[in-house]
């Protein structure tokens, strides 16, 4: 760029003209007066000071005639004259010739220039450069600095100042260049040289320099110093140019000028002169006509053309083209075109808009000078319309952001040593409605957008304004963008409340305009020391007022000002209805909780908003819908107020539903919102809520209501909706967005309403699961007989409650009975012997249900009887309880004459156990039938031959029986001659009956003979008769198939299968038929038309004749089997013969190919289905002949198929091939079409390839996850768990919202806890850093994700949880658990013990921090109630038992009923660690009086005939009573003898009873009989007269009689007075109850008054000796603020305990066996601790081989260990340790014996075991020590150890000597050698013992135990006063007095009722005691303490809360309440 701007290099070298000499000047001179002239320069040597002489020197070097017409001109045309001659012609000048001064140049020059920097280089080069500040990007303040200049330069256009940047970004035009432009007066050619000097300021440009602003002059003040003077350093132009690129180019021309001046800079060309060794601060000027481009060659500067030509018509102008453009900065300018335009507007804001800047709002805008100034930024880019901007067209610029938010401004001027001046304006920016309009910085957001507020936190920060200081800085009017004022005193919040809240100080901004007289930075970023100058105190502050400068108290003035401004412009929220301060302790920061003033109403935009009203919010999260409770305002207020901010406190609604407070600011209430539209949406959560249950019975077994049901009878399964008043189903409360749902439990319970009293048979709850509903299974235990209550309920998860927000949950009750059941089985009672076939007998029976209950037959069974071998038949079934079976006869075969056993198998069907079986002895009937063998009717014999009878005697049931004179005779009839056969059968009722031969003669055809055989003796016997037919048949006796192959015949036998082809036809069938004899019967067609076939409906009856069948057709299908038959049919015999034909598969023809399951599969997975294929023939039959060689002719292809774990197996089961493994490889997706090709056969299958899916997850960083991950419980893994979704290869698969929990064993718990995540667009999910709290041991903590419903491979992380040995977490309590309670007694022994997390007992445990809780049960559950005891605990009586605290004697309630008995230990003060809750059933004590259930009134009666008037009592119920009024006796049975007496023993005139009776007797049962009672009419009795009715209990179980109960009444004999009198007895009842209920009061409050002095007391004492102790420790408290002086200390004591325990110290690292059992001690190396390091070690090292070993205390335990272990783990139980043998731990060393020193050892020698300090278990330690260590001594060093053996020896045993430095002499003497030194410690391998806590730690623990105790005691001091001085003021009330007034009157009444009533005046406090009404006393003041009497007094009985006072009154007369009621009790301490 140089040489193009200084022309070409290569042109020749100027010629030296003359020679020079010292002193000359050289001169280059350019001729160019015309066109064909030289181009090039000449250089001529002058040494003289005259014009003429240099005028003929040039003529003669140029050749110019001196005649000749010319001038001779500087380069900005100056002509050289005699008088300017010296001034102008300096050495190295360029000078032109020409014709004239104003001549066009024809042609251009070249200008030699140096600029050399001025020495201000050096001075100041390390001030500053541009940098980056609060993150912005300096950018924008270099291009400042050139538009600084256009301003300068342009000052004095008169109009239009005109300042253009051009952002040159299109590529076609060359490469990127910024160009600055303006049309100011532009530069000469000198004033363009000395711009290139660097730090040539214009302050020093005089002398040599001319300035390019030539005759500066400091310009005159102006508003806001807006003079244009801001060029002015001479470095930021160069800066800045260097700044954003890499080369300058400068085109200037003056407006007097012709000529353009033009210089080049760039950094190539100072390299390149650099290396070249030439002076680089020199070049060259080209000076040039305008619009000559001629010299622009390179295509990378091509826009030069375009600007150039556009020089034509300017007079001035300078134009900066800035090339080399770094690519950031393009970036930049591109990017956030709009932020830095915006910056560059608010940088001139007051020279572009004048001194009152851009007032966008203004009405009339006033005519400013400053219009004229034009700044325009335009951006080109190819292919892109052009960005154009007019900085003065911006609006959001901050300067216009805060002018126009601005509702007034405060204008002050300071002036600075002399000239200085600062114009300063502050403007307010007020608070509007529900917001701040102080403007927003974009660059500097200085809060959150309303949407990101929680709502849920409140800051307190610097309001509108943020952390942004108040003033920006303007320096001559252009912004000093780095520097800026935080404020000056006068306008900084005040430290007291001044005139105006201090928010409003937040709600200003400024600006100061400084002249230049304060030193900026020379880039103009910083002010040098403005802040400095304006906070001295010399600086005056004015303010200006109406452009006026006025003098008064600036701080003053400032205050009034902003004062107004609040008043008068901010729209606030006004608080109403003060309702006081309060503290709110739910802010997390304390130093915000308190003071918040709260408020019932406000007042905001017009609106009223108060307490109650129903509401929704806006911008929160969730949106909310509550009624308000109160408005908070931070600050101490005390009346109605404006202000801004605030919080609303909301109850959300619906409160059933949410029973939640909310806390949120004012602002997010929603103004819009309608009454209607909250009440709607309110109705419609409630409609959410549960509200019935639907029960149905998916299995059947429905239970009805008040059903009846057989025992045993299932009911259910139940399956159970949880419905909401929408009817829609539901399994947990609904969810809240701003609070977790409440699960939702079914709970049902069985309960059996038995005599005794209801009993739970059946609990069961179910939890909703997602998938499954609230299921209860099948019962079908439901024995027991009785009436049932099936009840379902719904509860709340966790608590198990069954109501919510006072609502009862949904409930559904099931009420039925269960009878005995059904008969399920029997038993055979007594049978009655013998058993003979035929003769009947009865079988009893006894029936029961199957749970054994007596049962009857309720449906009509009939039995079955079975034995084997026998019939049984019976007559009929007796129902009943015991049912018979009656007439029952056994028939069957006996073997004996004797009889034979039978097991009798009796069947009821339909029991469940249906059978019994008996056994009897069953012997033979009488004779009932002969029985003759054979036994065909018809006998064929041969003629000649004799036929043998085999006969039997039998009984009914064909049994042989036999008696005497049992013959059976046998006579044959139908021929003649025939003999007669006879036989005995009266020994074995059976035998041979034959004789002589049958012969009949000549028998031409067949001969029948008739055989009659009968027993003479036994009529009952029918006679048999057989007839015997001679000569066999010739009828056809068999039929044959045959089926003939060729010529040979195969038989086919009856039911044979014949396999034949599929398809096939059977031909050559035939058939023959035989006869009796065998022989072979010709067919004949008659014998033909009956043989029938089934395979066919026509038959060939010519073919039949011949012996041939029709041919059989084989079906095609090997499924089809055919049954053939052949049958023959006539007269004498039916034969037939069948054959199935079996179809055979053909020759192979198609192969088949099923896919089993889904055809899809995923790329880099097996098809999930099996493909099977089968080789079948023509007809589709499976081949059956193949076999498994076949599986190699089978080929399967595909495109992209992957064979190798391709798999054909043989299904030898099915005679199929069998495809396995199919799965391509990574080929395209979609349709694959697979080939299965056998033999010449093959088949096609489609399956569809889809992409892989995600199959597992992996952890990122964790590397080491195959070890267990070792974390203490409670605390954080050690880095966040980010799990990656990948593929079955591991690559990462970018999988989003794959859903991924955390699962993990029940017993663990971790923070957060479990909950879902999704993956991100990689794939990546990050679970964060999770702390974990689980027991002991290894936990697996498992990742879950499925993705499709498949579940994923999931990594788990196993985590090696150690416990913490301090942490208590359970709580271990022993009692008897078979002790009663009774009521008032006392309870058993309590011993609690606190359990850390290692299971062992913590010890050193403040025993105030353990207590006993006690509170009555309620129907909700076991949660505590609000009336709960406390006790604690009693005194240890043995030291030795630390650790375990102990509750005696502790008082049993006085109430029956159930309670629950918890334990809690106080871990901290907030959290609390409880026992399991014990349940203790408090029941009745001794029985002890008679008492009624309410106190009757005073009966007043009379003897008139009207029955009411008589009535004594009516439907009394009198009850038997312990001493604390508890019922009881219910097993006590006897009477009630009811009798009157009188009060005068001597008055004989007694009232009687109805019935004229003195005594009447009432039944006793149950604990309690009802009394009615009637006076007889007219019975005798004085009028006015009162008697006393007695009720004596006469009850025999009662070892020690009950006192009567004894009821006053007055007797009348007049009815009115009756009725006068009874009026007044009962208004005497009344007054004598509420008498007493007012003394109770008032005693009761004297009584606590008494207390609470008590309590006073106690804490005084306790304070003043917790002070003494305290003194002891040198610990002095003082006088005023002790309780902060206190939590001060025991801060700083903590804090420096805390530093003890970071100390480091001595540890064992080897890890201890786990403490699952108390019985197991620990390892060695953890049992004891070693304060001195080097004893420690030598000890450790001696004991190297048993540090390991686990200690136990018995030998089971350590055998457990040895068993975990598999034998590795090396253990010692105590139990096997032989302790006798022990050393003796209090024996002197061995050089001291009976307390004289026999030597003076050396080394100070020490028992080692003296050495060690026990944590725990001292005396167990003692034991192994002892043992391990006996007698071993420690010693300095071997020399001492030495000695001392040596002395030791000569007067006894020297054990085991070990040094300090680490040797050891054996006790055997021997040392030296390895074996016998100690290694380094860290050579031991952390298996060393620890050192014990520093004694500093103890003592401060001391320290601070008793600085909390002393604490705990002041405040209990100040409580107990406080309570004391609430209390004593409370009696003074004019409340309380008016109540003694009222008691003074009711007394007054009741004696004037009882003098009246002519009663004896008695006190009936006790009476009204026994049923307390409490009057309303809601007015009277009650302290806390007397509320919690209330409490008590609920829990005990109400007598032992009777002043003493009021015992005293009550002495017993003849109708004494002691008489009435029974003894008061004293309550137990």
């Amino acid at each position: 760029m140089a040489a193009a701007a200084g022309g070409s290099r290569r042109a020749r070298r100027p010629v030296l003209l003359t020679p020079r000499g010292n002193g000359d000047r050289t001169v280059f001179l350019f001729d160019r007066r015309r066109e064909q002239a030289d181009r090039d320069e000449k250089v001529l040597s002058y040494g003289k000071d005259n014009y003429r002489g240099f005028r003929s020197a040039v003529c003669q070097a140029f050749g110019i005639a001196t005649d000749e017409n010319f001038v001779i001109t500087t380069t900005n045309r100056k002509e050289i004259t005699e008088d300017n001659f010296s001034e102008l012609v300096q050495d190295g000048v360029t000078l032109y010739l020409l014709q004239s001064v104003d001549q066009m140049l024809l042609s251009a020059t070249k200008e030699r220039i140096d600029f050399l920097p001025h020495y201000d280089t050096l001075v100041k080069s390390g001030m500053y450069e541009y940098y980056a500040s609060e993150g912005q990007n300096p950018l924008p303040f270099a291009l400042a600095e050139l538009i600084d200049n256009s301003l300068s330069a342009t000052s004095r256009n008169t109009g239009i100042r005109s300042i253009q940047i051009k952002l040159l970004f299109d590529d076609s035009q060359g490469k990127p260049a910024v160009a600055v432009i303006d049309n100011g007066r532009g530069m000469t050619s000198k004033q363009l040289n000395n711009w290139a000097v660097y730090r040539l300021s214009k302050f020093t440009r005089q002398g040599d320099f001319e300035s390019d602003h030539s005759g500066y002059v400091r310009p005159l003040p102006v508003p806001r110093s807006l003079n244009s003077d801001i060029s002015y350093f001479g470095v930021g132009g160069k800066q800045a140019v260097f700044f954003v690129g890499q080369s300058a180019r400068m085109i200037s021309k003056p407006a007097d000028s012709q000529d353009v001046h033009e210089l080049v800079l760039s950094k190539e060309d100072f390299e390149k002169k650099e290396k070249n060794k030439e002076a680089i601060y020199s070049g060259y000027i080209r000076n040039r006509k305008p619009s000559d481009s001629t010299h622009i060659t390179s295509d990378d500067e091509r826009f030069l053309h375009n600007l150039i030509l556009e020089e034509r018509d300017k007079e001035s102008f300078t134009a900066v083209v800035i090339t080399g453009v770094q690519p950031d900065h393009m970036q930049y300018l591109k990017n956030y075109f709009h932020l830095w335009t915006r910056q560059l507007a608010h940088i001139y804001h007051y020279y572009i808009h004048g001194p009152k800047g851009n007032e966008t709002n203004a009405v009339v805008k006033d005519v400013s000078p400053f219009n004229n100034i034009d700044i325009q930024i335009s951006m080109f880019e190819k292919g892109k319309v052009p960005k154009i901007v007019n900085l003065r067209e911006i609006k959001d610029d901050m300067q216009t952001l805060y002018i126009n938010t601005a509702a007034d401004s405060f204008e002050f001027k300071a002036l600075v040593e002399g000239e200085g001046i600062v114009e300063g304006i502050i403007r307010y920016h007020p608070f509007l409605y529900d917001k701040e309009t102080y403007p927003d910085d974009p660059c500097f957001p200085s809060k959150l957008n309303d949407d990101d507020d929680d709502g849920d936190c409140f800051i307190v920060e610097k309001g509108a304004r943020g952390k942004r200081p108040i003033f920006e800085c303007f320096w001559n009017g252009r912004l000093i963008p780095y520097t800026t004022v935080e404020d000056f005193d006068w306008c900084a919040p005040p430290k007291k409340r001044g005139l105006a809240p201090v928010e409003c100080y937040n709600r200003i901004s400024g600006a100061l305009f400084t002249n230049d007289k304060f030193q900026v930075s020379t880039n103009k970023l910083t002010f040098m020391d403005l802040e400095l100058k304006l906070k001295d105190k010399n600086t005056l502050f004015t303010r200006i007022f109406n452009g006026q400068e006025q003098r008064m108290k600036i701080d003053r003035e400032f205050a009034l000002w902003l004062k107004d401004c609040h008043e008068k412009y901010d729209k606030q929220i006004k608080f109403t209805v003060f309702k006081g301060v309060t503290t709110r302790t739910d802010l997390p920061s304390k130093r915000m909780q308190s003071p918040w003033t709260m408020y019932a109403a406000i007042e905001w935009d017009g609106k009223t908003y108060k307490t109650g009203q129903l509401v929704k919010t806006v911008k929160t999260l969730p949106i909310f819908y509550g009624s308000i409770e109160k408005f908070f305002l931070y600050g101490d207020h005390d009346g109605d107020i404006f202000a801004t901010g605030g919080e609303v406190q909301i109850a959300l609604e619906p409160q059933a539903l949410y029973a939640e407070m909310k806390t949120i600011p004012i602002s997010k209430l929603d103004r819009t919102v309608s009454d209607k539209a909250v009440k709607k949406y309110i109705e419609d959560e409630m409609a959410r809520l549960p509200d019935k249950l639907s029960v149905t019975w998916p299995e059947g077994d429905e239970l009805l209501p008040n059903e009846t049901r057989f025992a045993g009878t299932p009911i259910g399964a139940l399956r159970i909706v949880i419905l909401n008043k929408k009817g829609e189903a539901m399994q947990k409360l609904p969810g809240t967005s701003h609070g977790g749902s409440k699960k939702l439990l079914v709970e049902l319970k069985v309960i059996l309403h038995s005599p005794n009293g209801n009993k739970e048979i059946i609990s069961h709850i179910s939890q909703h699961g997602g998938k499954w509903p609230y299921w209860f299974k099948k019962m079908e235990n439901l024995q027991k007989l009785g009436n049932y209550t099936l009840k379902l309920q719904v509860v709340l998860n966790e608590s198990n409650a069954d109501t919510y927000a006072g609502r009862p949950l949904p409930s559904k009750i099931f009420k039925f009975t269960i009878i005995e059941g059904k008969p399920e089985k029997f038993s055979v009672g007594l049978l009655e012997l013998p058993f003979r076939v035929g003769v009947p007998f009865n079988i009893p029976l006894e029936l029961q249900d199957e749970f054994g209950h007596a049962t009857q037959l309720t449906t009509d069974i009939k039995p079955i009887l079975e034995a084997s071998g026998l019939t049984l038949q019976y007559e009929e079934i007796t129902a009943g309880t015991k049912c018979i079976i009656k007439g029952v006869t056994a028939k069957g075969c006996i073997n004996s004459c004797q009889g034979k056993n039978f097991n009798l198998k009796v069947t009821l069907p339909g029991l469940k156990e249906d059978t019994q079986i008996f056994k009897i002895r069953l012997q033979p009937g009488p004779p009932r039938q002969l029985k003759v063998k054979p036994d065909s009717e018809i006998l064929k014999i041969e003629n000649g031959t004799a036929f043998p009878f085999q006969v039997e005697v039998l009984d009914e049931s064909g049994n042989i029986t036999a008696q005497p004179k049992l013959i059976v005779h046998c006579k044959f009839l139908g021929a003649s001659n025939l003999p007669v056969y006879s036989v005995d059968c009266s020994n074995a009722g059976t035998n041979i009956l034959t004789g002589p031969v049958i012969h009949v003669q000549n028998i031409k055809k067949d001969q029948m003979l008739k055989a009659r055989i009968e027993i003479l003796s036994c009529k009952d016997v029918p006679p048999v008769e057989k007839i015997i037919k001679l000569l066999p048949s010739s009828h056809v006796a068999r039929l044959q198939v045959l089926s003939m192959d060729g010529q040979k015949a195969i038989q086919i036998k009856h039911q044979d299968e014949i396999n034949w082809v599929a398809g096939d036809v059977m031909q050559n069938l035939i058939f023959q038929m035989y006869d009796e004899g065998e022989r072979e019967i010709h067919i004949t067609p008659a014998v033909a038309e009956k043989i029938k076939v089934n395979w066919t409906p026509r038959i060939n009856r010519e073919q039949l004749i011949q012996g041939l069948l029709p041919d059989v057709k084989v079906p095609t299908s090997v499924k089809d089997v055919r049954y053939c038959l052949i049958t023959y049919l006539d007269d004498h015999v039916s034969l037939e013969s069948a054959f199935t034909v079996r179809p055979l598969p053909d020759e192979p023809k198609h192969i088949k190919c099923k896919l089993k399951g889904p055809n899809t599969l995923q790329m880099g997975e097996e098809l999930q289905g099996e493909i099977d294929v089968m080789i079948t023939d023509q007809y589709g039959n499976q081949v059956q002949t193949v076999t498994s060689a076949c599986v190699n002719s089978l080929g399967v292809s595909g495109p992209g198929l992957d064979k190798s774990n391709l798999k054909i197996i043989w299904q030898e089961s099915t005679l199929t091939m069998r495809v396995k493994g199919i799965r391509f490889k990574p080929c395209l997706l979609g349709s694959k079409e697979l080939c299965f090709a056998w033999r010449e056969f093959s088949d096609f299958l489609r399956v569809n390839l889809t992409a892989g899916s995600p199959a597992k997850l992996q952890f990122v960083d964790w590397p080491e996850l195959e070890k267990p991950v070792a974390v203490i419980n409670g605390r954080e893994l050690q880095k966040p768990l980010i799990v990656q979704l990948c593929d079955q290869w591991g690559n990462p698969s970018p999988e989003p919202n794959v859903k991924i929990s955390l699962t993990k064993d029940n017993n663990l718990k971790i923070v957060p806890s479990n909950q879902q995540y999704k993956t991100d667009e990689n794939g990546r999910t990050n679970l964060g850093v999770i702390s974990i709290h689980a027991p002991r041991g290894e936990h697996t903590l498992q990742l879950k994700a499925s993705y499709n419903k498949t579940t994923l491979d999931c990594p788990k992380i196993i985590l090696n949880v150690l416990p913490d040995p301090e942490k208590p977490v359970r709580l271990n309590v022993k009692y008897d658990k078979n002790t009663s309670f009774p009521a008032g007694g006392t309870f058993p022994d309590f011993v609690v013990s606190v359990l850390s997390e290692d299971d062992n007992i913590i010890k050193n445990i403040n025993p105030a921090r353990i207590s006993m809780k006690m509170w009555e049960a309620q129907s909700s559950g076991t949660r505590p109630a609000i009336d709960v005891t406390t006790f604690s605990c009693s005194k240890v009586k043995d030291d030795k038992e630390d650790g375990f605290f102990y509750f005696r004697d502790k008082v049993v309630p006085e109430r029956v009923g159930i309670y629950c008995i918890q334990f809690t230990f106080a871990m901290d003060m907030t959290n609390m660690l409880s026992s399991e809750q014990i349940v203790a059933d408090v029941v009745p004590n001794e029985p002890v009086r008679l008492l009624p259930d309410s106190l009757p009134a005073t009966p007043a009666v009379s003897n008139v005939r009207t029955l009411t008037s008589r009535t004594l009592v009516k439907d009394l119920y009198l009850h038997v009573m312990d001493e604390y009024n508890n019922h009881t006796g219910i097993d006590l049975v006897g009477r009630i003898i009811a009798k009157i007496k009188s009060p005068n023993e001597d008055d004989i005139e007694i009232p009687q009873f109805q019935g004229k009776v003195s005594t009447i007797e009432f039944p006793f049962d149950r604990g309690s009989a009802e009394i009615n009672l009637v006076l007889a009419e007219n019975s005798p009795g004085r009028d006015s007269t009162e008697y006393i009715l007695v009720f004596e209990p006469d009850l025999p179980a009662l070892k020690k009689p009950l006192e009567p109960y004894r009821l006053s009444f007055m007797f009348y004999n007049d009815f009115k007075k009756q009725q006068q009198m009874a009026a007044l007895t009962r208004e005497r009842d009344q007054l004598s109850h509420s008498i007493g209920v007012y003394r109770n009061w008032f005693d009761t409050t004297n009584q606590l008054v008494t207390e609470m002095k008590c309590q006073v007391k106690e804490a005084e004492t306790r304070e003043t000796y917790l002070k003494s102790e305290l003194k002891k420790h040198q610990i002095e408290l003082p006088q005023g603020n002790t309780l902060q002086y206190v939590d001060s200390l025991i801060k700083q004591k903590i804090l420096d305990q805390e530093g003890i325990m970071k100390q480091p110290r001595r540890t064992c690292t080897l890890p201890n066996y786990p403490k699952g059992n108390q019985d197991i001690l620990g390892k060695i190396a953890h049992l004891a601790q070693i304060e001195d390091n080097e004893a420690a070690k030598v000890i450790s090292w001696h004991l190297a081989s048993d540090m390991d070993c686990v200690v136990t205390l018995t030998t089971e335990a350590a055998r457990s260990i040895f068993d975990e272990t598999q034998g590795r783990q090396q253990v010692l139980p105590l139990d096997s340790i032989y302790k006798k043998t022990l050393p003796d731990w209090n024996r002197p060393l061995p050089h001291l014996r009976n307390g004289k020193i026999f030597f003076r050892p050396i080394g100070n020698p020490v028992f080692a075991r003296d050495l060690l300090t026990f944590p725990d278990n001292v005396e167990h330690c003692q034991t192994v020590f002892g043992m391990l260590l006996g007698d071993t001594i420690i010693i300095d060093n071997l020399d001492a150890a030495n000695h001392y053996r040596k002395e030791v020896v000569k007067i006894t045993h020297c054990p085991t000597l070990l040094t300090r430095e680490g040797d050891r002499i054996r006790s055997n003497g021997k040392f030296g050698g390895l074996q016998n030194k100690a290694p380094p410690m860290d050579k031991l391998r952390g298996m060393v013992f620890g050192a014990p806590m520093p004694k500093l730690y103890s003592t401060f623990s001391g320290q601070i135990d008793l600085l909390q105790q002393y604490r705990a005691a002041v405040v209990k001091l100040d409580n107990v006063n406080k309570d004391l001085d609430l209390h004593l003021q409370s009696l003074n009330t004019p409340e309380m007095q008016k109540k003694k007034q009222e008691l003074a009157k009711q007394e007054e009444s009741l004696k004037i009722i009882e003098q009246k009533l002519g009663m004896t005046p008695s006190d009936k406090v006790t009476e009204s005691l026994l049923q307390p009404e409490m009057l309303d006393m809601s007015d009277t003041p009650i302290p806390p303490k007397r509320m919690r009497r209330e409490t008590v007094k609920k829990l005990y009985s109400s007598e032992e809360w009777i002043s003493s006072s009021t015992k005293k009154q009550q002495q017993p007369l003849q109708t004494s309440p002691s008489e009435l009621n029974g003894t008061p009790r004293k309550r137990k301490a």
